[in-house]
């Protein structure tokens, strides 16, 4: 997902989740809901995928089509641990040296089918997983968890994920 400018202060809004392990977390994650920004706006189908950097870090690559220009558009980033590798709270980047704020602060930590994101501030939010669509439960229980922290979960756009036959 996107990064905005910023310092690496953490958001203090939400707790990242703890016992994180990035191996799980790594491979492909379908994006079903986000608050609109101009990175994403008018892509459907969007995806990120997460990959181990030789460094450590994450290789992070975004993708998503867009019908207006009949096109797939695609980012790639690099993302690293803030806190140690035990705590969700990452910096990401996609512009060189500017790095935002990337935090799970909801997980099925059981599974890893399902996380809930925040970027720098209450403008970034998204619901990934590990599938094109999840059920009304974890819909629900991402948009209380994002609405209890000061998000305007009235605003979500929900993510259209079609089958990928425009490759």
């Amino acid at each position: 997902m996107g990064a905005k400018f910023l310092s690496e202060a953490q958001v203090n809004y939400v707790e990242p989740v703890k016992d994180f392990k990035l191996d799980r977390y790594l491979g492909k994650w379908y994006e079903i809901a986000r608050l609109d920004h101009s990175f994403e706006r008018g892509l459907t189908q969007v995806s990120a995928e997460y990959s181990l950097k030789p460094d450590g870090g994450v290789k992070v690559i975004n993708r998503g089509y867009s019908a207006a220009k009949q096109e797939w558009k695609e980012a790639e980033g690099k993302a690293y641990f803030v806190n140690g590798e035990n705590e969700a709270y990452l910096k990401v980047s996609f512009f060189g040296p500017f790095y935002g704020s990337y935090v799970v602060f909801g997980l099925d930590q059981q599974n890893y089918q399902y996380a809930f994101i925040s970027g720098p501030d209450t403008d970034y939010l998204w619901l990934l997983a590990r599938t094109p669509t999840v059920s009304p439960e974890v819909i629900k229980q991402f948009v209380d968890m994002a609405s209890a922290r000061g998000f305007d979960t009235d605003s979500l756009i929900y993510v259209e994920q079609q089958a990928e036959a425009k490759q």
